[in-house]
């Protein structure tokens, strides 16, 4: 029992490890994304936003998939521990910054292509 709670906490933690890090990608494929746009390269920026959308919709799957199997029918209580309860609350956190994050980027890449058009950058 003991090496079967120890291998079902590996795997929990390596999951949310893994919402973390895929986020963490998106998030900073957006802001590089606003970077490429406001240097006037909106073909990258663009780029860098599905790339973006890409890695956070992997992460947004990964927690998805975590919450349908902690409501499943007969599981048993995961996140009794205050370590992994402070692990999934950044995931969630990260998560919900990156989705931030691309709505920001989007608007800003956008923003610069209409600045750009009008000639007030240079």
């Amino acid at each position: 029992m003991q090496q079967t709670d120890e291998l079902q906490d590996e795997e929990i933690e390596t999951t949310l490890f893994e919402i973390i890090t895929q986020v963490g990608t998106a998030r900073s494929l957006y802001i590089e994304a606003t970077q490429a746009a406001r240097a006037g390269d909106a073909p990258k920026a663009k780029e860098m936003i599905a790339q973006g959308a890409e890695a956070f919709n992997e992460g947004h799957s990964i927690h998805s998939e975590l919450i349908r199997k902690v409501y499943s029918e007969g599981h048993e209580p995961v996140f009794q521990s205050d370590g992994r309860v402070m692990l999934l609350t950044h995931a969630e956190d990260q998560l919900m910054s990156a989705e931030a994050f691309g709505i920001l980027a989007e608007e800003f890449v956008a923003l610069y292509e209409l600045l750009g058009s009008k000639g007030v950058l240079s």
